[in-house]
């Protein structure tokens, strides 16, 4: 027996491996979609006539309506239809979204893609993350999870790249369609590989299929993690089913502790947009153009915003296996702040080639400090604390809001560089940073080196007494 142990071991990592990189499709395919804009805008802004309204309509839409909306639906499709089944509609409204977008007509067909695109992202965003956490053993869950960060940055970056590439090599005027008709592919993909891929084992486990539980939790662990991983699974599905759990406003409604830490996961949600990281993903071709660089060349410069997003976030990665996530998170907000205190500043300077380089490593210092310690960190932690009987649910709604804040904060940004002025907002930024770091030193919690279940019965203890004092 022991013989075979490793060879079982092995088959394991490689069946985890394969399903990381399937499912994580969702992920690339949220940050080719939220980043190929930047570069599609300028061209589309000539070619569709936008004005600034209707140019952060374009880029909002996606977020909200689209991704917020998509979250929602994306947490009570996750609970309902399971993990893989919305990751399968998922991959089809991704497909659907590309197509009307790359053959846009006007404004507002455009804006239908975007919305479709939403759905999808949102939906994505909310499902991914709880399918690696509860398929993933707790030593490699940080990792695991954490990956989805990686592919949707991969993402933004294969946005960047591709939008300088085809800049380079169509001369057209329409060439944004191509942009945005090349996320077609990796749809496909994601369509074709869920369908090789079971479904979380504590969704079966939720709704008493054990045995299913079983034979899944085999598939992904050794033999005897298996079966130890099962009997805690089973003995909290069983608690929940006596308590009569499986109604999530119901839940949340009778347990104070269950509303504070959704409260939690709101705000950690919240705080993670309000880095501002987006103004960059979204606006960072525009910002360069605006500084007296030409558009190729801020196209070929946004291209290190996504070399430094990648390389912050498999830095970050590295450290979530060595330091807690709490000193993480409060490290990210020290930095992005004094990121956006320095862009603040820069905007300042006269206009030269070198303010145009300050003004990029200022928006590369932020875009560092949120990718290693904070955008894996907040999607980590939203996948972990919520309670197995309200996680979909729970997540749909945290990054419902994790996405009303992005548009909210993408829809605004062009009208208050040019209501405030560039030094004046940045500086907003950086004040608005202090805030969420005061936030996440008082309410984010320690997670790191436990399972999902005793991670649910330290916030019920702790939480719980909370609501009872309090009461």
């Amino acid at each position: 027996m022991s013989s075979t142990s490793p060879a079982r071991t092995g088959s394991h990592h490689r069946f985890l491996t394969r399903l990381t990189i399937i499912s994580t499709l969702g992920g690339l395919l949220f940050g080719y979609d939220t980043g190929v804009i930047s570069g599609a805008l300028l061209y589309l802004k000539d070619d569709l006539d936008l004005t600034t309204f209707s140019e952060a309509v374009v880029v909002s839409s996606l977020l909200f309506p689209g991704a917020a909306v998509g979250a929602l639906l994306g947490g009570r499709l996750a609970d309902r239809l399971g993990r893989r089944g919305t990751l399968l509609i998922c991959a089809g409204l991704f497909l659907l979204g590309a197509l009307v977008c790359a053959l846009a007509p006007n404004v507002q067909v455009m804006v239908v893609g975007r919305i479709i695109l939403g759905f999808g992202v949102g939906a994505a965003a909310a499902t991914c993350p709880l399918y690696l956490a509860e398929m993933a053993p707790p030593e490699r869950r940080g990792r695991m999870v954490t990956i989805n960060e990686l592919m949707i940055v991969t993402g933004q970056f294969l946005a960047f790249a591709i939008n300088a590439l085809l800049a380079r090599l169509i001369t057209d005027p329409h060439v944004w369609r191509w942009m945005l008709g090349v996320a077609m592919v990796p749809a496909v993909a994601l369509f074709v590989g869920m369908f090789f891929l079971p479904d979380s084992p504590r969704w079966h486990a939720i709704r008493g299929r054990l045995a299913e539980t079983l034979r899944i939790l085999k598939l992904i662990r050794s033999p005897q993690d298996a079966d130890s991983e099962y009997a805690e699974v089973a003995e909290h599905a069983g608690r929940d089913a006596r308590e009569q759990k499986g109604a999530a406003i119901r839940e949340l409604r009778a347990h104070p502790w269950m509303r504070r830490i959704l409260w939690i996961g709101c705000g950690l949600a919240a705080v993670q947009q309000a880095t501002g990281i987006n103004t960059v993903n979204y606006y960072a071709p525009t910002i360069l153009q605006s500084t007296g660089l030409a558009a190729d060349a801020a196209l070929v410069l946004t291209i290190t915003v996504g070399v430094v997003a990648i390389v912050g976030t498999i830095t970050g990665i590295v450290l979530i296996g060595f330091l807690d996530r709490r000193t993480l998170l409060i490290t990210g907000f020290i930095g992005v702040a004094a990121g956006h205190a320095l862009l603040a500043l820069s905007f300042r300077l006269p206009e030269s080639t070198f303010r145009s380089y300050l003004i990029l490593a200022a928006m590369l210092l932020v875009v560092a400090f949120v990718q290693t310690f904070i955008g894996t960190l907040v999607w980590l932690l939203l996948s972990e604390i919520f309670p197995m009987s309200i996680r979909g649910f729970a997540m749909g709604i945290a990054v419902f809001v994790l996405w009303t804040v992005n548009a909210a904060i993408s829809f605004a940004f062009p009208p208050l560089v040019e209501a405030l002025g560039d030094s004046l907002t940045f500086g907003l930024f950086a004040v608005v940073n202090c805030g969420s770091l005061w936030f996440v030193i008082r309410n984010a919690p320690e997670t790191r080196g436990r399972s999902l279940e005793e991670l649910e019965d330290q916030f019920r203890e702790a939480h719980g007494a909370i609501g009872s004092a309090r009461s």
